[in-house]
């Protein structure tokens, strides 16, 4: 793995941890967090363009996929963490994660929510 790929996803992962503290968790709130060197790393064939894609997947004590990211030969890349926790300060939503993507050096992302249950 390149230098420049691991940069990269360093980066995915800094963004994500950055939407979480944005949403107003604690660090003691999450039970784990998006860390590059803690991800699973396999290549696969993009069936589309043909190009290689390298997958750094996340999982829980169970097994769980609990995150994914995906960087394609073009430079682009998704990501998505599970947060899967009520939101820490708006009781109307529950937070499913948090997603990033973009290219190259352009990193966007946002929080996944959903409508929380009334009790």
């Amino acid at each position: 793995m390149s230098e420049s790929r691991r940069q990269q996803g360093e980066a995915v992962c800094a963004r994500l941890l950055s939407e979480i503290r944005k949403l107003g968790y604690a660090p003691e709130q999450l039970k784990s967090a998006p860390v590059y060197d803690q991800a699973s790393l396999e290549t696969s064939k993009d069936p589309y363009s043909g190009e290689e894609t390298l997958c750094a997947s996340w999982k829980d004590g169970h097994g769980h996929r609990i995150g994914e990211m995906k960087f394609h030969g073009d430079g682009s890349f998704y990501a998505e963490y599970d947060v899967v926790l009520p939101h820490p300060t708006d009781p109307r939503w529950f937070v499913e994660g948090v997603v990033a993507w973009g290219k190259d050096d352009t990193i966007k992302s946002e929080a996944k929510l959903l409508p929380a249950l009334e009790d």
